[in-house]
């Protein structure tokens, strides 16, 4: 058992340490007793956005993105990936996990945040076509990437089967956080949101894409067992791209790439549980804890709020 413990430990450690970069974006939400925030314990989101397999998406979703050129030129402009990529990765992660579990004052700062930095990215593309990353439709483009792989994912390795009408009904969720941040276009259903992505005219190589497409092919991680694992986790995203976007990207997926991603999630499923910000949404809005469901400790000591 203390063998089982010191495993379990360490896998946790390894594969939190990436998105630990940035300030925890849920450090205050006990304070907001009661509050749902967007989406509330009854919701598909924080049962999707909860499992572990949100890893695969979010590769999955940068990868669509960059099939954007001036979605990807704006990136290439204005971020610093290549200089702090796990800075820009722990960003994400806050973002997403404050949209989705947090109260509504830390879902608004963080939409607010977001918000504040696009208004200056701003530019010309390869081909010619000017750029804004508050931009309606490329705000949509990213959005709907994100929402759309985070449903994939959960399709092939979540933890169980989405019940029927629950995709429709994650999508519907998630638009929320898309007119939040002024995008447009937002299908409101999961069949809806695959032809925007799939058949979507702005799609097309670039060179911002391929520097992106190299980068998520081989990120910096630090430790041999970090970088089997992702290259793993990469595989069984690519292998979840619809045909059309693979070919724009130059990607290939090959045999075998779903079921080793699915043994990976099996186990990172076994150590890390679900996320814990999802349990400590729970708590916030005093609803059950599901049995079994959590394994790591929350990121916010309740009893240190009670005596504040």
């Amino acid at each position: 058992m203390v063998l089982i413990d010191a495993l379990r430990r360490r896998i946790v450690a390894s594969a939190t340490s990436p998105f630990a970069h940035a300030p925890y974006p849920l450090a205050e939400t006990l304070r907001y007793r009661n509050d749902p925030g967007l989406f509330g314990p009854g919701s598909v989101s924080w049962k999707v956005v909860g499992d572990v397999c949100t890893m695969v998406g979010g590769i999955r979703a940068l990868l669509i993105q960059s099939a954007h050129p001036e979605v990807v030129a704006g990136v290439a402009d204005h971020s610093r990936y290549r200089e702090d990529p796990l800075g820009r990765l722990s960003r994400t992660s806050a973002y997403v996990t404050a949209t989705t579990f947090g109260a509504m004052p830390e879902v608004e700062e963080a939409v607010e945040r977001v918000k504040r930095a696009h208004r200056r990215v701003v530019g010309m593309s390869h081909r010619g076509q000017p750029y804004a990353a508050d931009a309606a439709d490329l705000s949509a483009w990213v959005h709907n990437a994100l929402t759309d792989s985070f449903l994939e994912a959960y399709a092939r390795f979540g933890r169980e089967p989405l019940a029927p009408g629950e995709a429709d009904q994650f999508v519907a969720e998630q638009a929320r956080i898309g007119r939040l941040l002024g995008a447009d276009p937002l299908p409101e259903t999961a069949a809806e949101l695959r032809r925007w992505i799939t058949d979507h005219e702005g799609v097309g190589p670039s060179p911002g894409m391929a520097d992106t497409v190299s980068f998520l092919t081989d990120p910096p991680l630090d430790g041999v067992g970090l970088r089997v694992g992702y290259r793993i986790l990469q595989a069984g995203a690519v292998s979840t791209i619809p045909d059309r976007i693979r070919q724009v990207l130059g990607i290939e997926t090959f045999p075998g790439a779903r079921a080793a991603t699915r043994s990976l999630i099996a186990s990172l499923r076994w150590a890390l549980g679900s996320s814990p910000s999802w349990h400590l949404a729970l708590i916030r809005t005093g609803a059950p804890i599901p049995e079994g469901l959590f394994r790591q400790r929350l990121p916010v000591d309740p009893e240190s709020v009670r005596s504040a």
